[in-house]
């Protein structure tokens, strides 16, 4: 796939290109509450148009970073798109919700626009208060949603103005964008309250448009994406939503809460509407699977890569949902992964189309000692995340950044010509992550074999008991099958047992009520001496809802671990 034949230069031309070339043509179907509406690329950019007049209205123009707290909406897509047209800078914030505590969210909101001098942030009437109350005395204003999406004058609500006077008003807002200039914000998720904001050009998001479509052979004319992703995450916003609106592919989107309790919601709209793509990160694999009901006339024939991204791969959640949906034409063909980080706007790696993805197996002593990924007949297995795509190079770095060789355990460093332009007015943030030579630390662990990428955790989270490393998601993943525990709902991280000299292993756990935590106890400490030839240091059952999440529902390990040292001691 390729932009090249079109005058495509910023997120912006995009969008009018489409709607100018076919104003007809069906650029979302929207899913809300079993309700499938249909939104054209005309009206895409009719109500983007409205958005962005009422946006320049408010006092935004080009440059002005605009942070949009609303929750997975037709009015989040245009008003993102609004601002975009404007030239000014979108960052979706993630919306609250019941799991999350209001002040310290808005806490979060506030210590956001002070660190990145954001100009507006657009919300909901209910929230106009409360926000502009917290925000009293920044250089900001608080923009109440149904003002930026009133109707402009001389256009009615639901009409189709002619393309021409459309692409005057596009004129008007954005007169000259240049593809180097900061497109949108992306923040990656963490849960010690400022975000980092990963500024982005249109250059660099189009370029990486261009090289991951042709990494997954897409095909606007016969391609459908669907996805239930949050926009305010990188595989959500990339992938689920910019990527298709820039390519014309067509877009089936639905909430990730509605998805969240109504799972099988997806697999409707793959069938209904043929979608061939859909990103998923691991545990929507299990979660697609325990949840399956059968059911007659589920076709599933067309989705041609289920592509696993954004936490750690197993094998098993791919097996389990194979087992799942091949009665309804789901074929192990359409396995694949990716690995991805918002720094390089999405994607890095990519399997093979129409190959399952290599499981490599290796030897658990030699990776916890000695950083060394040697093949065995038994032990653990990584699953391949995939060759790099056009233009990304990798390297894999020890301590001192020294390349190793394939095989050898580092950490994973990253050259492309989609990286990041920096960390919105954070320089110190970017110099940490950056070396002299331009190679972006991605604080991940992994190895190559073949010209393909194996992830074995985080840098940061890493366990170090008696000399070996421990990754807690290996530690996770054992407790999360667990019998009496919330599936998603274990945590683990090292404490240091001053006794031995060395972290211990503990597990936080969310019990189901009335299991028999007993049995519950004594299955985790034997499946996790058995597949990882450590012993558990702690076991703690608590409540559910006492775990620490981040937004976009990954573990706080960090902050976790500082709840355990308060709640029960060391």
């Amino acid at each position: 796939m390729s932009l090249e034949h079109t005058q495509t230069q910023t997120l912006v031309s995009a969008l009018v290109e489409r709607a100018n070339r076919d104003p007809n043509a069906v650029a979302i179907t929207f899913i809300e509450r079993g309700e499938h509406r249909q939104i054209t690329t005309g009206e895409l950019l009719q109500e983007t148009s409205r958005a962005a007049a009422n946006l320049a209205a408010g006092g935004i123009g080009a440059g002005d970073l605009v942070i949009l707290v609303l929750q997975h909406s037709l009015e989040l897509i245009y008003s993102f798109c609004g601002a975009a047209l404007l030239g000014a800078i979108p960052s979706i914030f993630p919306f609250l919700t019941e799991k999350l505590d209001s002040d310290l969210y808005r806490e979060r909101v506030k210590l956001l626009v002070e660190h990145s001098g954001a100009k507006a942030v657009v919300t909901y009437s209910e929230n106009f208060d409360p926000l502009s109350d917290l925000l009293n005395g920044l250089d900001v204003q608080v923009l109440d949603l149904s003002n930026v999406q009133r109707p402009m004058s001389g256009i009615e609500h639901g009409t189709l103005h002619p393309l021409a006077s459309l692409r005057a008003g596009v004129g008007h807002w954005a007169p000259n964008i240049s593809p180097d200039s900061i497109a949108l914000l992306q923040h990656s998720s963490g849960s010690t309250g400022l975000q980092k904001g990963v500024a982005l050009s249109h250059r660099a998001v189009l370029r990486q448009i261009e090289s991951y479509g042709a990494a997954i052979e897409l095909n606007p004319g016969k391609d459908v994406i669907v996805s239930w992703l949050p926009l305010y995450h990188d595989m959500g916003l990339i992938a689920g939503f910019v990527m298709p609106l820039v390519t014309g592919t067509h877009l089936v989107l639905m909430s990730p809460f509605e998805w969240v309790k109504q799972p099988g919601i997806l697999l409707d709209a793959i069938s209904q509407h043929r979608g061939t793509l859909c990103w998923l990160p691991n545990f929507a694999y299990n979660h697609l699977a325990r949840t399956f009901r059968p059911k007659d006339g589920l076709d599933l024939s067309s989705w041609r890569a289920a592509i696993n991204c954004s936490e750690p791969v197993y094998a098993e959640s791919h097996q389990m949902l194979l087992e799942k949906l091949a009665p309804y034409g789901f074929s192990e063909s359409a396995l694949t992964v990716s690995y991805a980080m918002a720094e390089n706007t999405f994607g890095v790696t990519q399997t093979k189309i129409g190959e399952p993805p290599r499981v490599d197996t290796v030897e658990i002593a030699a990776v916890q000692e000695r950083g060394e990924a040697i093949p065995a007949a038994n032990g653990k297995r990584f699953v391949s995340c995939g060759a790099a795509i056009d233009t990304v190079e990798l390297r894999i770095l020890d301590s001192d950044r020294n390349p190793l060789p394939d095989r050898r355990v580092g950490e994973i460093a990253l050259k492309s010509e989609f990286m990041l332009s920096g960390y919105f007015k954070r320089p110190d943030l970017t110099e940490q992550a950056m070396t002299k030579d331009g190679w972006y630390l991605t604080g991940d662990t992994g190895y190559l074999a073949k010209g393909e990428l194996y992830i074995t955790g985080r840098k940061k989270d890493l366990i170090i008991v008696g000399g070996k490393n421990i990754y807690p998601q290996d530690i996770e993943a054992i407790a999360n099958r667990t019998a009496g525990i919330h599936p998603g709902r274990a945590v683990a991280f090292g404490v240091l047992d001053e006794r031995l000299g060395s972290e211990k292993v503990v597990v936080v756990a969310e019990a189901i009520e009335g299991a028999d935590l007993a049995q519950a106890e004594r299955e985790l400490r034997a499946n996790i001496v058995q597949e990882t030839e450590v012993t558990l240091g702690d076991l703690r059952f608590v409540p559910r809802g006492w775990i620490v999440k981040t937004s976009s529902g990954k573990h706080a390990r960090s902050d976790n671990r500082e709840k355990y040292l308060r709640d029960f001691g060391n």
